[in-house]
């Protein structure tokens, strides 16, 4: 095969003796580059490179950046950067190829290191190119201190200004989560413009951070603009994700209607996102016609599809979904092992998630992380194996992120089982790792509380608040029409309390005809934390904000309509027994999402139809 490179690279007509060596070393420069941009394997590539070194063109930096680029290309970045150690000039191409080979490899630290070289060997100065790969290694390790450092230099070169780093400079500081730098980036590029790039970054920066209400209206703001460009699928991808973060389902159906007008409704990214969006919303069926529609061998949706059952308490869907992976032989990744791990711990399947973690590792490759040993510590802990719990969770090496949430469901088992041992060891360790600190200490406090210390308890709300941590508000929110409704606990302020108010009590007495015990028979364990006398209790129960929620939905929504309630914190028990009694009274479909799963309360609601669904073609 070089032998015939050779021939072909030796057929140059020479018009003179003069310019024959510069004809030849034209013709040949150009035959190298041709064939290297064709080049799509190692072997021909390393033909090339051979035939480079051969005719001489190693010390030619042309020549060798686009050697380097193939290589990079190729996932060969030890030999890339052995040819860019060589070279006797390299020039910012190929500082630049190189830093941007690193970053595709994973290996965002040493592009910053090298970034670094360059700035202190001096001979060649960034461009735009590197700027935006240095940015891309900043966001890969959500370096802010560097990312700003670099951030200083642009602004004193000649890239400042440019649209491709700016876009990247508003994505490194999205995914480090200071999103108003991120924001005054994005609108100081309306000097010199702002692309699909531009915009999507600012609403992803703004979907991942939880500000889901400025992420959707940056995307109307697009919509609004002169701009030529059309939403490509990241961009609606991250507007979807909004109307998930936000609970809006009937945002999410006016983005899917986007999605379909924008041919994006078979791409795997969008419908992934959707099929999340419906799941997070409520709307499980319809994320069903999602992954149906979209059926296809991607672990990706297959992953979503099993999260979203295991969220709703379908574990058993979930698992004969998993097995379905197992047996088309398509290799399951780490949040697809989570998944089957949340579906058993949602589902009471004990034994079986144990089972599952104990064979990941053998069956499918994938070594269980601190992500899964918290999901199984949880999973114990919520049916009343607290001590294997415990136990499990002193074994785990964690970062103080994982710490925190693997600390945080051993304190929430420990609460729920008024084990107040495990609940102070759990708060101790949270309150020490300064993670969770509000959260360790009203847990510590209700669990006093459960067992009649309410001097202990009061001792330690009154050190929350000398310590200046306070307790997020609990509140609820429910969406009618294209309006969005929120309640606090105990909070009858809004224009229609008296009615509520009337509702909410002809609904207890409601109940208690039922054989409804009252609020009071189960609120000392679970519900209220304060000394106070039973008729005072049932009264606080009643004013929860999600009690509040439910109240307003069956005044003001259609008949046998679905109920949808969202809450920033963990429903109690109290009230989730009562729903499921409401539901049964006005025969209707009742979901709540809180920060731990789906709650479907629905004397009607029939999970069959979503458990046969691993068994459809």
């Amino acid at each position: 095969m070089k032998k015939r490179f050779l021939q072909n690279v030796r057929f140059a007509p020479a018009p003179s003796p003069f310019v024959q060596n510069d004809f030849f070393h034209l013709k040949t420069k150009a035959f190298l580059i041709h064939k290297l941009s064709e080049s799509t394997n190692l072997f021909l590539t390393s033909l090339l490179h051979t035939l480079t070194l051969k005719i001489g063109f190693a010390s030619d930096t042309f020549t060798v950046n686009h050697l380097i680029n193939r290589y990079v290309k190729l996932r060969e970045i030890n030999t890339a950067r052995k040819l860019f150690d060589e070279m006797p000039e390299p020039n910012v191409v190929s500082w630049t190829s190189v830093i941007s080979g690193y970053n595709d490899m994973g290996q965002s630290q040493t592009a910053l290191c090298m970034f670094q070289e360059m700035h202190e060997d001096g001979y060649v100065s960034p461009n735009e190119y590197t700027f935006a790969s240095v940015f891309k290694a900043c966001s890969a390790l959500a370096e802010l201190r560097i990312g700003k450092n670099i951030h200083a230099r642009l602004e004193i070169s000649r890239c400042r200004g440019n649209t491709v780093v700016s876009s990247s400079l508003v994505d490194m500081y999205g995914k480090c989560n200071d999103v108003e730098i991120a924001r005054r980036v994005f609108d100081s590029m309306i000097g010199y413009g702002r692309n699909v790039v531009s915009w999507t970054s600012m609403i992803t920066a703004y979907a991942q951070n939880a500000r889901g209400h400025e992420a959707i209206e940056i995307f109307r703001s697009f919509n609004a603009s002169s701009t030529s460009d059309r939403p490509n699928q990241f961009m609606l991808a991250s507007v979807i994700s909004a109307c998930s973060c936000l609970g809006r389902l009937q945002w999410g159906r006016v983005a899917h209607s986007v999605v379909t007008r924008s041919g994006y409704e078979s791409n795997n990214v969008v419908a992934t996102s959707l099929l999340d969006m419906y799941a997070k919303c409520g709307s499980l069926s319809c994320a069903e016609k999602i992954f149906l529609r979209n059926r296809s061998d991607s672990v990706i949706l297959y992953t979503s599809m099993i999260m979203a059952l295991a969220k709703h308490g379908l574990g058993k869907a979930a698992l004969e979904l998993f097995e379905e992976i197992v047996a088309k032989r398509i290799k399951p990744n780490y949040v697809t092992l989570l998944g089957v791990l949340h579906a058993c711990s949602h589902s009471g399947l004990v034994n079986k998630g144990l089972e599952y973690l104990n064979t990941m590792n053998e069956k499918h490759g994938v070594t269980p992380d601190p992500r899964h040993y918290t999901c199984v510590v949880d999973m114990l802990g919520r049916f009343g194996r607290v001590d294997e719990a415990y136990d499990l969770a002193k074994t785990i090496e964690v970062g103080a992120g994982q710490g925190a949430l693997l600390w945080g469901a051993l304190l929430s088992a420990g609460r729920l089982h008024g084990r107040v041992d495990i609940v102070g060891e759990a708060s101790k360790r949270l309150i020490q790792s300064n993670q969770q600190v509000t959260s360790a200490y009203v847990a510590l406090s209700n669990a006093y509380a459960v067992t009649g210390g309410w001097e202990d308890s009061e001792s330690l709300r009154l050190e929350m608040k000398r310590s200046g941590n306070v307790k997020e508000r609990a509140c609820s929110w429910i969406e009618i029409k294209d309006s969005v409704y929120v309640f606090h606990a105990g909070d009858l302020s809004c224009d229609e309390s008296g009615e509520i108010e009337r509702f909410l009590k002809d609904l207890e007495k409601r109940m208690k005809e039922r054989g409804h015990r009252g609020s009071s028979s189960m609120i000392t364990s679970s519900s209220v934390f304060v000394d106070v006398d039973e008729e005072a209790k049932e009264e606080m129960v009643n004013l929860h904000c999600e009690r509040l929620a439910l109240a307003y939905g069956l005044i003001r929504l259609p008949v046998r309509s679905t109920i949808r309630i969202i809450n920033n914190l963990r429903m109690c028990r109290d009230c989730h027994e009562a729903f499921k009694l409401i539901s049964e009274i006005f025969e209707r479909k009742i979901v709540v999402r809180d920060v731990n799963r789906y709650r479907f309360k629905s004397e009607s609601f029939d999970a069959k139809g979503l458990n046969e669904i691993a068994c459809k073609k």
